[in-house]
């Protein structure tokens, strides 16, 4: 531990009680980070589908030692907080989630997500059980820790093929009182059904957008409660999803449109500065 790391770790953690919300995006590698840095944001936090799309790999399939060498490389290119994406915690064990936070906290990491997908498509979600003493194992080791290191627990229902608001909540609920700091549950489906979540819980919020198109931006996401907002592989996405398009044009037709779209290496060049 650093004493640069536990002053990222208190800014991070007054980025939570700031009136109104903050939005802390994902970048997938270096250079993405570099940029996110340069425009301006606070904070920024991995992304798993991200880096697996970087590493030409699918979500879920990403090594912890890859995860976690990906971490430090994002904390020594900027001077801002890094959060992870460490999906389940690299095992399934309330031992093995433990181990996870604290090779985090060794990479330089000021925070972590820990999901309770456990990855088996016949029983997707962990028991209610074990995601809870799983969390609170987490909370258990980070506040062990010597700098503070913000413990964000996630429920994937609605992405798992269980859109359940009352068990999402109650899952929830259960990892506040485990001592999570932020609760996540990605894949709401509407501004409602996060305003109610919100108000179901007395600690901050995070929401993801990106997937499908939301219908309210960041003002009214803050106005219902919700403290964090991240985008998860949105921008990976959408820049593969232009690299694919341009690359097909040139193989397909053989036209060079896409020529026009990409930014002038000066101006790119402009965002990539190294961190003071």
């Amino acid at each position: 531990m650093t004493l640069d790391q536990q002053a990222k770790a208190a800014r991070f953690i007054d980025l939570h009680k700031r009136d109104g919300g903050f939005v802390i995006p994902n970048p997938w590698d270096v250079g993405s980070a570099r940029i996110l840095e340069a425009l301006g944001f606070e904070a920024l936090a991995t992304t798993s589908a991200g880096l697996a799309f970087s590493l030409g790999l699918t979500d879920g399939n990403v090594t912890m030692q890859q995860a976690l060498e990906h971490c430090a490389a994002l904390v020594s290119a900027t001077s801002l907080p890094v959060s992870a994406d460490l999906e389940k915690g690299f095992g399934d064990s309330p031992e093995s989630v433990a181990e996870t936070i604290t090779a985090a906290a060794e990479s330089g990491l000021v925070g972590c997500s820990i999901e309770d997908f456990c990855g088996d498509p016949k029983a997707p979600i962990y028991d209610f059980n074990l995601a809870v003493d799983r969390i609170a194992a987490a909370v258990e080791t980070a506040r062990s820790l010597p700098h503070d290191f913000v413990l964000t627990a996630r429920s994937e229902n609605y992405l798992r093929g269980n859109p359940d608001l009352d068990d999402t909540i109650k899952r929830l609920q259960a990892f506040e009182a485990a001592g999570a700091d932020v609760l996540y549950a990605p894949g709401l489906p509407t501004l409602e059904d996060i305003r109610t979540l919100c108000a179901s819980l007395t600690r901050p919020v995070n929401v993801v957008v990106g997937a499908p198109k939301a219908p309210y931006g960041v003002a009214e996401l803050a106005e219902a409660g919700v403290t964090r907002i991240s985008v998860g592989a949105t921008f990976a996405r959408l820049a593969y999803g232009e690299f694919i398009r341009a690359a097909q044009e040139i193989a397909g037709p053989g036209t060079l449109g896409f020529t026009d779209r990409a930014m002038g290496s000066a101006e790119l060049s402009g965002y990539l500065k190294e961190p003071d």
